[in-house]
């Protein structure tokens, strides 16, 4: 078995990857439980310090990795260069705050001391996604390492030389051996290494189906599981919102990462009363997006990550077509090489299609016309996903009233869905459970211990 390395503006090999061995796994498995017993009973302050070294070798190599992100994956070079810096945020973020997120904390009992530590759980198996192959890993690695656990992960299969990449980025860094390692398995292997003592937790970011059968085998060895597993996120436009600014945040919520983002706005829920006002600006700024190779600068929208993604995604447009969905524009696979899809613009989209019911992951949006607010809300909630949505409206109290009621773990006012390392990421429903980031991520894969003394 092998990994290979397609290009997918062209279709072009790019590299083949052996296998981990079931030896090597063995191998990489001892150096995780080895890793970690020194690991974790080193300070905070000395585990934070390859965090910035970590910080400044992805801001040095930005082009570098932006480069092999779009060569795998089809990322334009500008927003692969934005996700390297990003890492490096994230980096800095816990590099500075870990310490006093992990500090003890004491309760006032009768007890002589009573405390409350945080201490890692031990080797954590991560099972990321190619949309964002290093601020996934990063947005995991970065709080999970500086808590004093080891990584194991698992990327996924098209992106074999971006997980090589973050293998050598981490041992540049200053990281001891087995506290990260990356291992090229397939999804039985990674059954096997759930199911392996030595593994103490898992964290996936993917689909429903990969989190619900992570969450089932974690199950079965009673481990701690994070999932963030996509979305299908509303953008509400009320009647009182500045339209030019909502299609225009509209138009990047949808194409960022050419589509391919889990809190990517996909569903445009637009009250009666503004629908042709905003459809208008939008459908413009839809159209206005740059589409071609990935490696030329100005480059919007590269091509989806792999052909059948491509295939999924089209399949979606003529099903929502054929019940009733207007084509605005765009839905037409193009001829010539590459996984290239249009920006399109569906219309009458209504629950029951599958481009309100199901997560589109490409530049496909979808507007749904709602009679009011209430109209709105519902609609919004009406989605077996939860992570994430946008509200546009001048009516602050009204807009936060509003987020209060959305089943969403990220809720937004006059702006777009994105994470931040200050701020817990995660969602509901569908959309998976746990937290990432903030001192609410860090701790989800530490083991809060009371302490007493009499």
């Amino acid at each position: 078995m092998s990994f290979q390395s397609i290009n997918p503006a062209t279709g072009e090999l790019l590299e083949t990857f052996a296998a981990t061995s079931p030896a090597e796994l063995e191998r990489a498995l001892e150096r995780a439980s080895a890793g970690w017993r020194d690991w974790r009973r080193r300070p905070v302050r000395e585990r934070v310090r390859p965090l910035e070294e970590a910080a400044r070798l992805l801001r040095a190599r930005a082009g570098e990795y932006a480069r092999i992100m779009a060569l795998e994956m089809g990322k334009p070079l500008a927003q692969g260069v934005a996700e390297a810096t990003k890492c490096a945020w994230g980096c800095e973020y816990f590099a500075s705050e870990a310490p006093a997120m992990l500090a003890s904390q004491p309760r006032a009992t009768e007890a002589g001391a009573s405390y409350v530590r945080f201490d890692p759980l031990g080797p954590i198996l991560a099972i990321m996604p190619w949309n964002f192959p290093f601020w996934q890993v990063f947005r995991f690695a970065a709080p999970a390492l500086a808590a004093g656990n080891v990584c194991i992960l698992k990327h996924a299969p098209s992106v074999p030389r971006c997980a090589t990449a973050l293998t050598e980025l981490f041992g540049a860094a200053g990281f001891p051996e087995g506290v990260f390692q990356s291992v090229f398995v397939e999804p039985a292997d990674a059954g096997r290494l759930i199911a392996d003592s030595r593994i103490r937790g898992v964290t996936l970011t993917g689909s429903p189906r990969a989190g619900a059968s992570v969450a089932e085998q974690a199950g079965r060895s009673v481990k701690k599981t994070v999932l963030e597993l996509g979305g299908s996120d509303a953008f509400i436009v009320l009647p009182d919102a500045d339209l030019r600014a909502a299609a225009s945040a509209a138009a990047d919520a949808r194409l960022q990462n050419s589509g391919q983002s889990c809190i990517a706005a996909k569903r445009f829920i637009v009250v009666d009363a503004v629908f042709e006002a905003f459809l208008e600006p939008f459908a413009a700024a839809l159209k206005a997006a740059r589409v071609g190779d990935p490696l030329i600068e100005g480059t919007d929208v590269g091509p989806l990550a792999r052909g059948d993604l491509r295939q999924t995604l089209h399949r979606q447009v003529v099903e929502s077509e054929r019940r009733g969905a207007e084509l605005r524009f765009g839905g037409r696979v193009p001829e010539g090489p590459g996984a290239f899809y249009p920006p399109t613009l569906l219309t009458a989209v209504r629950p029951g299609m599958a481009a309100f019911d199901e997560e589109t992951f490409g530049p496909v949006a979808a507007v749904i016309r709602a009679r009011d607010s209430d109209d709105a809300l519902r609609l919004a909630n009406a989605s077996g996903y939860g992570l994430g949505a946008a509200i546009w409206s001048a009516d602050r109290s009204a807009a936060e009233a509003m987020a209060g009621e959305l089943e969403v773990g990220v809720a937004v006012v006059n702006g777009i869905v994105k994470s931040d390392p200050r701020l817990p990421f995660g969602g509901v429903k569908r959309s998976g459970y746990g937290r990432e980031l903030s001192e609410i991520g860090l701790r989800e894969f530490v083991n809060v211990k009371t302490v007493l003394v009499t």
